[in-house]
C-alpha cells in the first residue's frame, strides 16, 4: 500500500508505517509552532517585513506596482521639503553626517585659538597659510570646513574660496 513513490513525494519514508497510520502533526511539530523560534513567529515575522515592504512600494514615486499612490508634490513652502522621511536610514546618516562635520568645525574653532592671536577688539585670528601647514597634518578638508563655519557665522574671511601659497595672507576670525 505504501511505498518508495509515497517516499520521493513526500519525503517521507513510509516503510515503517502501518497501514492506517496518518501523516498528522505529532506532540513535537506542536511545540515547534508554540515556540518563539517556531515556524507560527517565522511567518508572523516574514509577514510583517512584506507588510512594510508593500506600503513603502505604495508610496514610492518610482514604483511601477499597479495602484501604488503616488505622494502628492510638495511645494517649496512645506516644512518637509528637501528632507528625508522622518527616522529613514537616510535621515539617520544624514544626523550622522551632520554631527561629524559639527565635530570638525568645533575642532577647526580650537585650533584657530591655538594658532591665532587676539586682536585689539578681543577676537582671535590667524593667518590662513599659518592655519593651512598645521592642519595639514589633521584634516585634508580645511577649505570645506572653514567655509562650513563661516555659514553658520563662526568664522569670517575675505573671498570665497581659499587657496593654498595664492590666499596665505588672508585673515580667518572667529567671530563672537
Amino acid at each position: 500500500m505504501y511505498g518508495l513513490d509515497t517516499e520521493v513525494r513526500t519525503g517521507i519514508n513510509t516503510t515503517m508505517l502501518e497501514p492506517g497510520d496518518r501523516y498528522s502533526c505529532s506532540d513535537e511539530s506542536d511545540k515547534d509552532q508554540r515556540e518563539p523560534g517556531g515556524i507560527s513567529s517565522r511567518i508572523a515575522i516574514w509577514k510583517n517585513v512584506e507588510d512594510q515592504h508593500k506600503q513603502k512600494q505604495l508610496i514610492n514615486p518610482f514604483s511601477e506596482w499597479e495602484g501604488a499612490m503616488h505622494r502628492e508634490k510638495l511645494n517649496k513652502g512645506d516644512a518637509n521639503y528637501a528632507r528625508p522621511v522622518e527616522g529613514s536610514m537616510t535621515a539617520i546618516r544624514g544626523q550622522m553626517a551632520g554631527d561629524r562635520i559639527s565635530g570638525e568645525v568645533r575642532m577647526l574653532i580650537e585650533n584657530i585659538r591655538l594658532l591665532g592671536e587676539v586682536d585689539q577688539e578681543g577676537r582671535c585670528s590667524v593667518r590662513f597659510g599659518k592655519l593651512f601647514n598645521h592642519y595639514v597634518k589633521i584634516s585634508n578638508k580645511l577649505v570645506g570646513i572653514l567655509m562650513r563655519a563661516r555659514k553658520q557665522g563662526l568664522v569670517d574671511f575675505e573671498g570665497e574660496m581659499l587657496w593654498q601659497r595664492r590666499d596665505d595672507h588672508v585673515v580667518i576670525t572667529i567671530i563672537g
